[in-house]
């Protein structure tokens, strides 16, 4: 089984552990537009707890790759990713964050 095989394996079970049944074809799409950074323990997984690096999710893929206008609506969908993850929850994969976020806000037509 390839590294990347191993990951999807992974984040399929921590999205059981938070209620989530993935759409296994997303969910694919989305590891995939994130390169080798799945495999680097520190870019694999996003701080919550640091605002610089919720701004970056939000400038760099919400805006920049994703296309959506800045405004009250990304901080929302982030706050409720960060939420359905719970706080606490350290395993915050950035695969399934993104995944997550592309689902609230309805963009699953941008890995069409």
């Amino acid at each position: 089984m390839s590294k990347f095989e191993e990951a999807l394996e992974k984040y399929t079970a921590e999205m059981k552990k938070i209620g989530v049944r993935p759409d296994a074809e997303l969910l694919r799409k989305v590891a995939k537009g994130l390169g080798p950074s799945i495999y680097r323990e520190d870019a694999a997984k996003v701080s919550s707890s640091d605002k610089s690096e919720l701004e970056r999710v939000k400038k760099n893929f919400l805006i920049k790759k994703l296309g959506l206008e800045d405004g009250p609506k990304l901080d929302k969908a982030i706050d409720g990713v960060i939420e359905k993850f719970g706080k606490s929850n350290r395993n915050k994969y950035r695969a399934i964050f993104y995944y997550l976020l592309v689902k609230k806000l309805k963009q699953e037509s941008f890995y069409g």
